[in-house]
């Protein structure tokens, strides 16, 4: 049994669940003509890297310079550095650059200069569209404003420019209609897009990425390679939009339980904001749910537990509100499992995983 092994809250990871959902998101791919470039910032593992490996994924994306060079590292050749980009890491990225494919990620004209400046060699980059998330990027009716960006990357000598990415970060916390309604128009307006400027660059790539659109829809006109990440484990935020099944959520944080108040029907676990981090979804009844508790089973764990929910959380504390009949079920020492909200930030959190298999991987050292 897993629960055997562990003795303070860890990470557990399905491999079988995991590797299906890979599948999955893999065969819709080909089935629309497009790539898959995940986005690796949700598992941050080496090992779970060879699982895309192994369904013949060699391009990915990544969310820091750190993160870029643990994959270098790790053997991945080509690696979408996908933030804006941060001018004070040249050297890292000119070091990356003459080891392996690295794509950087503009979202001004501004720091063009400096970039001529300290680049060694040309660097591949794509311009950050923003289609209404409002997080960063250039507005994509701001025609102005792309064409001057473009126009100087195309002036450039250390430039390449490899086309436009797309995060409609703005699908989470919806449901499915609004996630389609969402995703639709933004190809309409990618498909504006590329029609202006195809022919001043006949091999632009349009790179979408968002872990709902990318599970709901599939109507991909347009775009050439798609980049969800938090597919790869999923989690309660997504099983609520409609992304995904219950059972697809292949991460559960078994966390030791330290206090029970039968009284109030809790139990408390060492299980915190350090482990599961503050986000949460709301709940039929307006609360906040920051994750639900399953009972770890050999190898596995069940469906939730119904009526139970993780209510409460403090720095190392977690609230569990369990039925009255559950709470007689569990003993100071044990370990519930849970759910978590967010599945990145969960990953983010932890020095490795235990999967279902007993293995222990390692995630990227922070």
């Amino acid at each position: 049994m897993i629960s055997k092994q562990i003795f303070s809250p860890t990470l557990l990871l399905d491999g079988q669940k995991c590797k299906a959902n890979i599948i999955r998101m893999l065969d819709k791919a080909k089935a629309n003509n497009i790539s898959l470039r995940p986005h690796f910032k949700t598992h941050q593992s080496a090992k779970v890297g060879e699982w895309f490996k192994e369904q013949g994924i060699h391009k990915a994306a990544v969310s820091s310079m750190k993160m870029a060079k643990y994959f270098a590292k790790n053997g991945w050749g080509d690696l979408l550095l996908a933030f804006p980009f941060n001018i004070h890491e040249a050297p890292a990225a000119n070091e990356l650059n003459n080891l392996m494919t690295l794509n950087i990620l503009l979202v001004s004209a501004e720091i063009i200069p400096v970039l001529e400046k300290t680049l060694e060699k040309p660097l591949n980059v794509f311009v950050e569209i923003d289609t209404g998330y409002e997080r960063t990027g250039i507005d994509v009716n701001d025609l102005e404003a792309i064409d001057l960006i473009l126009n100087e990357i195309s002036d450039s000598e250390k430039l390449i420019f490899k086309g436009f990415q797309i995060h409609n970060g703005h699908t989470y916390l919806k449901g499915k209609d609004i996630i389609e309604k969402i995703h639709l128009k933004s190809l309409q307006q990618l498909k504006t897009l590329k029609e202006r400027y195809i022919k001043q660059f006949p091999h632009l790539i349009i790179s979408l990425g968002d872990t709902p659109a990318c599970s709901v829809s599939n109507n991909f006109e347009g775009v050439d390679e798609i980049r969800p990440g938090n597919f790869v484990f999923y989690d309660l935020v997504q099983w609520q939009t409609g992304s995904c099944s219950i059972e697809d959520i292949a991460v559960a944080l078994a966390a030791p339980i330290v206090f029970k108040n039968e009284k109030k029907n809790t139990v408390t676990v060492h299980g915190g904001a350090v482990h599961l981090s503050k986000d949460f979804y709301v709940g039929e009844e307006g609360e906040k749910v920051f994750g639900l508790p399953v009972e770890l089973m050999g190898d596995t764990w069940s469906e939730p537990i119904a009526g139970g929910a993780v209510i409460a959380l403090s720095q190392e504390h977690g609230t569990v509100k369990l039925p009255k009949e559950w709470i007689s079920k569990f003993n100071i020492g044990d370990f519930i499992g849970i759910l978590p909200a967010h599945s990145c930030l969960a990953s983010q959190l932890q020095p490795y995983f235990i999967t279902t298999a007993a293995e222990q991987f390692e995630i990227m050292p922070k």
